[in-house]
């Protein structure tokens, strides 16, 4: 196993230190799961679809007209009529 130096903010080094005294865990432990868990979020993100991607937004916005899709232009002018 090879060995890494980081340097980090302040706050975020308290934050393991109390991780570990509730968790029973080593700072080490802690640093190297959420580095694991980092890395494979990233890997997992670079192999996704454009789609899988923004899967998530699609369908978000609700405008409670069931046709909106279809006849966009026919509500757009009753909506400028109005």
């Amino acid at each position: 196993m090879e060995q890494l130096t980081i340097r980090m903010p302040k706050d975020h080094l308290l934050r393991i230190n109390q991780i570990a005294k509730k968790t029973g865990l080593k700072k080490s432990d802690i640093t190297r799961l959420a580095i694991k868990n980092f890395i494979e979020g990233y890997d997992s993100e670079e192999n996704k679809s454009p789609y899988e991607k923004a899967r998530h937004l699609i369908g978000v916005a609700e405008s409670g007209i069931p046709d909106l899709g279809k006849n966009h232009r026919k509500h757009l002018i009753q909506k400028i009529k109005a």
